[in-house]
């Protein structure tokens, strides 16, 4: 049998499954395999159960994939690239409120609600409760100083505490859900613990969900017990704001602020003007990509930059490797924040590009100047080889980040 380039590939070649390991001492670049296939933008790679499918590394093949209807998100027909602990087999239909597994219409419907509960009265409220959060967060680090883990002290209570202003979580019931945000995203802590940790978020989201038709206030769920939803489906969509929008921030200010500290002239030039500040963030966004892969399956034969996929095959898309295509963004291992990063793909594209994105900026946007104007010699504590990495989990990042600084 010939080699068609148009052909899901050559069998004589065995497809390589999906790189994972970062070189030592570069913790901020994806693994080199994925980079360099800037060249080779979409190629047969194997999964986790033998399914031969598709990598993409490209940025406009990852654009043209994620933007068409022809293919699925729904997560029953997908094969994932890595082995799932705890799931042997096909991976279960999306849940109740989780429209990141589903197609339109359904998708459309749960999409429509809730992108018009995301206002602009609503963000510039969020804004005004990101800047007090941080304050908060930051009085407390330099109470309890001169040394921090950033992670525990900022990176994660500064997302979680939005989440639950978002979602009406009254204060009473912050510490629990705090707790059990802290078991669902701990490294350390096993499956089992993990799902009794969800398990219970969900039962407490359900309540909530029970007292908001009761009580409304101002907030998203109670705006959402005025819809045809039911209350499984608050929950769900609960729970699905909690895992997209906590984890992923978290680990972008974790990530982001060793990123800065590794790279001083960035620092400098962020410390110098605090105006740079969206386009920092934009800039770590594209550089650290910390949400990687996303997975759809093709409907429908289709062909993407002169490769055909199937009808049935799954393609994976290396948001990390995209973001890096020289193609793109000129120079796209270096970190540079007056770089325009526009079209970066770290929320994704097409329909299901991040709801809450507008919020998470927000967040980034007022919390790496904060933190770095209060700690004016912020510094890691540890080496940079001793940051534990988070290279196991579905969200990229730092287990914890060693800080410290000088007492005036």
């Amino acid at each position: 049998m010939s080699y068609d380039p148009k052909s899901p590939g050559n069998p004589a070649d065995e497809p390589p499954t999906l790189p994972t390991d970062r070189r030592a001492g570069c913790p901020f670049d994806p693994p080199a395999e994925l980079t360099a296939l800037s060249d080779e933008p979409v190629r047969r790679m194997r999964y986790a159960d033998g399914h031969l499918g598709h990598l993409v590394t490209g940025h406009s093949a990852a654009r043209a994939v994620l933007a068409d209807p022809r293919f699925s998100s729904r997560y029953e027909l997908l094969h994932t690239p890595l082995p799932i602990e705890g799931l042997s087999g096909q991976l279960p239909p999306a849940p109740a409120g989780d429209i990141t597994g589903l197609d339109a219409p359904d998708h459309t419907r749960y999409r429509r609600l809730l992108t018009g509960k995301f206002t602009v009265r609503r963000m510039r409220q969020l804004t005004e409760r990101v800047e007090q959060f941080t304050t908060e967060c930051l009085d407390a680090m330099e109470a309890a100083g001169p040394t921090a883990d950033l992670v525990e002290a900022f990176a994660q209570p500064v997302p979680t505490l939005m989440i639950c202003e978002l979602l009406g979580v009254p204060y009473e019931g912050r510490e629990r859900f705090q707790s059990q945000v802290a078991t669902i995203f701990d490294q350390t802590a096993d499956a089992a613990a993990k799902g009794e940790a969800y398990t219970a978020l969900l039962q407490y989201l359900g309540e909530l969900v029970l007292a908001k038709r009761a009580e409304p206030t101002d907030d998203l769920l109670s705006d959402l017990t005025a819809s045809d939803l039911t209350d499984e489906e608050l929950a769900g969509i609960g729970g699905l704001l909690l895992a997209a929008g906590l984890d992923t921030t978290a680990n972008m200010l974790g990530l982001g602020t060793f990123a800065l500290l590794s790279n001083p002239d960035q620092l400098d030039a962020l410390r110098a003007d605090p105006g740079l500040a969206g386009q920092t963030v934009e800039e770590l966004l594209r550089y650290l990509s910390v949400a990687d892969p996303l997975m759809r399956s093709a409907l429908e034969d289709v062909e993407v930059e002169g490769r055909l996929i199937r009808a049935g095959e799954t393609v994976t898309v290396s948001v990390q490797a995209a973001n890096r295509d020289p193609h793109k963004f000129p120079d796209p291992d270096r970190l540079d924040i007056n770089r325009k990063a526009t079209g970066h793909l770290a929320f994704g594209h097409g329909i299901h590009q991040c709801l809450g994105q507008q919020l998470a900026r927000v967040e980034m946007t007022v919390a790496f100047p904060a933190l770095l104007a209060r700690f004016p010699t912020l510094r890691l504590a540890v080496p940079p080889q001793e940051v534990p990495l988070r290279d196991r989990a579905n969200i990229y990042g730092v287990i914890s980040l060693p800080v410290t600084w000088d007492k005036e």
